[in-house]
């Protein structure tokens, strides 16, 4: 199994990271963008906040291909919509690709098993 991680900022302003949460919550989570996130393989999917800063881990089988993925996430029904809508709250450009908002990061420890 592959595991990826990123790290996003969103604006610093308490309302908007209400709002923020409120929008991942079981109760408000737009269905197409679970289906979408799962139609391109992705097993599992997690978002951890800790103030402003957002980390996300990924899940998807070896055969995953991160790019590939991606761009056709893209191109599935209201994930445009979407990535429009959450970009009010993420401390980026207002066009930002999710490339450009979500920066991969490098790990640097395991248990060196």
């Amino acid at each position: 199994m592959k595991r990826y991680v990123q790290t996003m900022d969103l604006k610093d302003e308490p309302t908007l990271i209400a709002r923020y949460r409120r929008a991942h919550s079981r109760e408000e989570a737009w269905q197409e963008i679970l289906d979408g996130i799962r139609q391109v393989g992705i097993l599992e999917m997690e978002v951890y906040i800790c103030g402003a800063r957002l980390v996300m881990i990924v899940e998807a089988p070896d055969d995953f291909q991160w790019d590939d993925a991606m761009a056709r996430l893209a191109t599935l029904p209201r994930q445009a919509e979407w990535e429009e809508f959450v970009a009010q709250f993420q401390r980026c450009e207002a066009n930002a690709t999710s490339d450009e908002k979500w920066q991969m990061m490098e790990r640097i420890f395991h248990l060196y098993e």
